[in-house]
């Protein structure tokens, strides 16, 4: 497959194909950020998946598509903590092998949550390209498949299965903001929305620490670019040097991109707790952020795609110290 032939029938085929794992995930309204915005905002709970982050999409899709053989063999993948989670999940379900590969970078939080999820763990390096290379590397010595984190077709659209539920639930949706990082969801919502409706917004929120999207886009191919410590570590990793399918998507589909600093992102995960009730990442909570400081041009009714909820106490606890008093006031 190439870019161009990710299209919406292969996200209907993968709404379909993960029916049976994935489950839809609730649309709620925002008082409080709508009051804000001056328009509905409404929030996709994609951290109620079973797995608490939207990559259950993907990675049923993708598994689900392998042949008998190459799931008897077993499955690898490099991940920053929420895809790792949602292939041992479905790896598990499946009784299928899968090792996770890992960077030290990885927070406390997700790598407990990873070693009680029955897959084997390896830690290796300190970024996502390392982890991405060991991951290559026990396919070429075990004959695993290696379950690419964003760069894929299958993944890609199974990503896209939320934009097909943002239309059933919400048809007038025009707006659509979610952590950016690999391009993985926004390239399948992309697809899904905007060959439903070409101008529906698609919009990304990235770090500061580590935008390589961002920069790749800004240098017109991809690049290496360092990884720092952030909120939003779900938003750290390389998009690939060899990317195939989401650098592409992304430059055709994502209207725009902003970068958000620590305090942005940290605002939002306080709103989602304080307003919400709901503990989040950093990565889940950057829409929100860019939200209450005025990052994007929004249109007449958006949602906010809360992609994930692997946080620590200790963080949103220290959080809430730091950033609960930014809020905004509200009506409600």
């Amino acid at each position: 497959m190439t870019a161009k032939q990710v299209t919406q029938q292969d996200v209907w085929a993968a709404k379909q194909r993960i029916a049976p794992i994935v489950s839809k995930s609730p649309l709620i309204y925002s008082d409080q950020l709508s009051d804000y915005a001056g328009i509905p905002v409404h929030l996709k709970l994609e951290n109620l998946n079973v797995s608490h982050s939207f990559k259950i999409r993907g990675a049923a899709n993708k598994i689900l598509s392998l042949s008998p053989e190459e799931q008897e063999r077993g499955v690898t993948t490099f991940s920053t903590g929420n895809f790792g989670m949602s292939v041992a999940y479905v790896a598990g379900q499946l009784g299928i092998d899968a090792i996770i590969c890992i960077s030290n970078r990885v927070p406390k939080a997700k790598v407990e949550a990873l070693k009680s999820s029955g897959a084997q763990i390896e830690i290796h390096g300190v970024s996502q390209d390392d982890a991405e290379k060991r991951s290559y590397q026990l396919e070429k010595e075990h004959g695993l498949t290696v379950v690419h984190p964003f760069d894929d077709a299958h993944i890609i659209a199974g990503q896209g299965t939320i934009g097909l539920e943002l239309l059933e639930d919400l048809p007038d949706v025009d707006t659509v903001i979610g952590g950016l990082s690999g391009g993985g969801l926004h390239s399948g919502l992309g697809v899904a929305l905007k060959s439903a409706a070409s101008g529906i917004k698609v919009l990304g929120a990235s770090t500061e620490k580590g935008p390589a999207m961002y920069e790749s886009i800004q240098k017109g191919k991809p690049v290496v670019i360092e990884e720092q410590d952030t909120l939003a570590d779900s938003l750290l990793g390389g998009v690939g040097l060899e990317n195939k399918y989401t650098f592409n998507m992304v430059q055709q589909y994502v209207d725009d991109i902003q970068l958000l600093n620590e305090a942005e992102i940290g605002v939002g995960m306080a709103f989602m707790l304080d307003k919400h009730r709901m503990m989040v990442e950093g990565a889940a909570a950057s829409g929100i952020g860019a939200i209450l400081n005025n990052r994007f041009s929004l249109g007449s009714r958006a949602v906010v795609v809360i992609s994930g909820s692997s946080v620590d106490t200790e963080t949103i606890m220290n959080v809430m110290e730091k950033y609960g008093d930014a809020i905004p006031e509200f009506k409600y």
